[in-house]
């Protein structure tokens, strides 16, 4: 157990039963009133935003959370499996701890994994990756005098918006966050 005072952005907390990372945490010193710690907290499994004020004497658990980096081997129904780097140790991770992002995940590419205590609860892939384009239309003459976007599959089945000089066979790299077409890689 450790002292409110001892908590910095960025710990992750065991809070009411459940695991919560610090995103924000403030010392205040109202007037003539005691001083506390005003905490923005963010539920590790569910995503919720939580707001708390903490004693200065409160005592609170800090979890210890090991990340590292794995490797991506390949989908098990709701699991992903993972392999560690340095041990070739396999983990199954829930599909869900990726988020939206899971959509450009392919075969091979190294992701970022958190553990508190043998359970995974983060989990994060590259912000940006190069994938290749299987399939789209090819680009009309007179289509391109404005910045036109087109429709164009990548190779983990994901549609994505292309501009018009891009075609079939061509790698692209693409922002994870929000799916976003970045450049053409050549």
């Amino acid at each position: 157990m450790a002292k409110a005072s001892d908590v910095k952005s960025g710990n992750v907390l065991r809070f009411n039963g459940e695991l919560i990372q610090v995103e924000e945490f403030l010392h205040r010193t109202p007037g003539n009133l005691r001083a506390f710690y005003q905490a923005k907290m963010r539920n590790v499994k569910t995503g919720k935003l939580v707001e708390y004020r903490f004693r200065t004497d409160e005592e609170v658990t800090i979890c210890r959370v090991e990340t590292n980096d794995y490797q991506y081997l390949y989908e098990d129904g709701d699991f992903l499996v993972v392999m560690d780097i340095s041990s070739f140790e396999q983990f199954n991770i829930p599909r869900t701890l990726f988020g939206e992002s899971v959509k450009f995940l392919k075969e091979g590419m190294n992701v970022i994994i958190a553990f508190e205590s043998e359970e995974p609860i983060m989990a994060q892939i590259p912000s940006h990756v190069e994938l290749e384009i299987t399939y789209t239309e090819p680009a009309v003459k007179g289509d391109t005098s404005t910045n036109a976007l087109k429709y164009a599959t990548v190779e983990t089945g994901v549609e994505i918006k292309v501009p018009m000089f891009i075609n079939q066979g061509d790698k692209v790299k693409v922002d994870t966050r929000t799916g976003d077409y970045i450049e053409r890689v050549k």
